[in-house]
């Protein structure tokens, strides 16, 4: 008896998929709103995530596209799954100072707490006192 296959940062080996799946993180990058949907109804996972554990929503949020942001989240992406450095598509948002990304995490239940360093702590950190209202934290 075997347990469950535990989730891969790569999607398989076959060089093919591989190029679809780094053509599809570049999409997310760029904010292809459209097409990145597309791909993710044709079937690719909507939680996809890069060998650092970066997903499609963490690479769209932190380039600060909120229309391919909500589109993923439309579809079923986590909006507080955190890569492997433990940084949640929230904190980066609150990094790169992409207010409107930030409106639309919140929206979907991403926890400004959550990760490390959080949302909050981001935005302690550079100043942001216009996110830290908006989390309902102290400066």
């Amino acid at each position: 008896m075997t347990g469950p296959v535990p989730e891969s940062h790569e999607p398989a080996h076959d060089p093919e998929v591989l190029q679809l799946a780094a053509k599809v993180f570049e999409l997310a990058r760029n904010g292809d709103t459209d097409t990145v949907a597309a791909y993710v109804d044709a079937g690719v996972p909507p939680n996809l995530c890069n060998e650092k554990g970066d997903t499609l929503l963490m690479l769209a949020a932190y380039h600060g596209h909120a229309t391919t942001v909500r589109a993923l989240l439309e579809r079923g992406a986590d909006a507080g799954r955190a890569n492997d450095r433990g940084q949640t598509p929230i904190a980066g948002a609150v990094f790169k100072g992409e207010e409107e990304v930030v409106r639309v995490l919140l929206e979907a239940g991403a926890d400004p707490a959550a990760g490390q360093p959080s949302a909050i702590e981001t935005a302690r950190m550079f100043a942001k006192t216009d996110l830290l209202l908006l989390f309902g934290a102290d400066s």
